[in-house]
């Protein structure tokens, strides 16, 4: 039976077990579509990245969660970057990859950290109700609507659209208690994979925010780091002016109520940028099961 060399990474940490998990598949050449959404089953992490040749770019990436495949996913490719910078596969400078929503550019630098420019940003304020929003996520509306005046909801994307939903302080973000049919529903109206929840009233004295996000329309119903939201929601926060001098790095931390801390760094002067370490948690060999005769051409 043939096997691959399959790992799991977590991104967006500096040690193992903390951050966002994500499966890497190296040498992904030939395997079908159904095997790599199989694959992501198995690992049951958030995504997983496969590595395959590119005409356009240095390497294509796909990305599968274990539900679907997903467009883009920022901690998979910090992980599959740091993978290849730890193998010796790639060096530190700047390095390109074929992705759905186009090719984008990953830089990698000499401290280990990955940094992944990310598609044209895109804002749009959106009207909700409130008391609709916050029966889904489990907060009090009062908490969504007393900062909605400076912070409206919007949509925003950086490759992947997401709902970005400013929440007045931590203790009311911390306590959020989500209906995942009723954030999924809100998700699937606006055409998001999810919902990104931030407030500024963060744990770390060096942190610009909070972040969490729940996204169970792709079968993530909480994610401990979310690249493509970071950024979605760095370019939100320069589109409303949200900071008199903007930052010219921001510190977004994520994860510590589902116990996987993290810490996504964004930029978001000209291009967004999403940034962070990652580290190895498991390598191995998978089984992956015989291809079916019609998916052959699907990879």
């Amino acid at each position: 039976m043939d096997t691959r060399r399959t790992l799991l990474v977590d991104a967006f940490a500096a040690e193992p077990l903390a951050g966002n998990a994500a499966g890497v598949v190296p040498e992904a050449d030939g395997l079908t579509a159904d095997q790599m959404r199989a694959i992501a089953r198995e690992l049951a992490v958030s995504e997983t990245a496969f590595l395959l040749p590119s005409e356009t770019a240095d390497r294509r990436i796909r990305y599968f969660s274990p539900e679907q495949e997903v467009d883009l996913c920022g901690h998979a490719t910090v992980a599959a970057h740091a993978h290849l910078r730890e193998a010796g596969a790639i060096d530190e400078g700047e390095h390109t990859i074929e992705t759905n929503v186009g090719v984008l550019d990953v830089e990698v630098e000499s401290d280990g950290s990955i940094w992944m420019t990310q598609e044209m940003p895109r804002v749009e304020r959106v009207e909700v109700d409130y008391e609709r929003l916050g029966n889904a996520l489990g907060i009090d509306p009062a908490a969504l609507r007393d900062v909605g005046a400076d912070a409206p909801v919007a949509v925003a994307s950086t490759g992947l659209p997401f709902l970005i939903v400013p929440v007045n302080f931590l203790q009311n973000l911390g306590s959020a208690d989500p209906n995942d049919g009723a954030v999924e529903a809100i998700a699937d109206e606006h055409d998001v994979a999810g919902i990104y929840a931030f407030t500024f009233d963060a744990l770390g004295a060096d942190s610009t925010l909070h972040a969490r996000a729940f996204a169970p329309s792709v079968g993530i119903a909480e994610d401990p780091a979310t690249g493509t939201a970071s950024g979605a929601c760095g370019a939100y926060l320069r589109d409303v002016g949200a900071f008199e001098d903007f930052p010219e790095e921001m510190v977004f931390e994520q994860g510590h109520f589902v116990d996987r801390p993290s810490e996504v760094r964004v930029r978001v002067a000209g291009d967004v940028r999403v940034g962070g370490r990652a580290v190895t948690s498991l390598d191995g060999r998978l089984a992956v099961p015989p291809a079916e005769e019609d998916d052959i051409v699907e990879a």
